[in-house]
């Protein structure tokens, strides 16, 4: 069920975009991201700065795009939401000591301890740490680039398609390549007499 709140603003903008247009389908990406946040305030309390950011920025260039029938504005909203997470993860590690990745995987793993009622320490080092934080910081600017030349060089119906089956793809093999990289300091399951 998370995985669709998570996706729902995505999923559903493609959907109304096939039965549509890109302006129905920018609305209804605008009305998901508040339906997401609400969802995720009465779940947590609180409303992750993430939520914020994604929501800021589609209903700024949302709004331009509707008020102005001008489906560019929505276009830039990958390219700024990757562009500034990828500086987020930069600037916090070299302004402020601050490892985002480091953070969001250790988060990742005391889930999966509180959900099987275990204790998982798993210390990952600070070199692998800095390599996968300039690895994500390289592949979100990647994507966001990769998002404006397909969005000026390729048709409206490439760029949704590439918007949200590239995009997750991609994602999910840098997922892929995360796991790969820390799996090795995940404990050993001991052996059962």
């Amino acid at each position: 069920m998370t995985a669709i709140i998570e996706y729902l603003p995505l999923i559903l903008f493609f959907a109304v975009y096939k039965f549509a247009d890109i302006f129905w389908a920018t609305g209804v990406l605008i009305l998901a991201s508040l339906i997401q946040m609400t969802h995720q305030y009465i779940k947590h309390k609180k409303v992750s700065r993430r939520h914020w950011v994604f929501f800021a920025v589609a209903v700024v260039l949302g709004g331009l795009t509707i008020a102005f029938q001008d489906e560019h504005y929505i276009m830039w909203k990958a390219t700024i939401v990757y562009g500034l997470t990828g500086a987020a993860l930069l600037v916090s590690r070299y302004f402020f000591n601050k490892n985002l990745v480091k953070s969001a995987l250790e988060g990742v793993l005391k889930q999966v301890a509180e959900k099987e009622n275990a204790e998982l320490a798993i210390e990952l080092p600070e070199k692998d740490c800095d390599q996968l934080n300039l690895f994500w910081a390289g592949l979100l600017f990647f994507i966001s680039g990769l998002n404006l030349y397909i969005a000026y060089n390729f048709s409206l119906d490439f760029w949704v398609n590439f918007k949200v089956f590239g995009f997750i793809t991609i994602t999910f093999l840098a997922i892929i390549y995360t796991l790969f990289k820390v799996h090795k300091y995940f404990p050993e399951d001991e052996a059962q007499s």
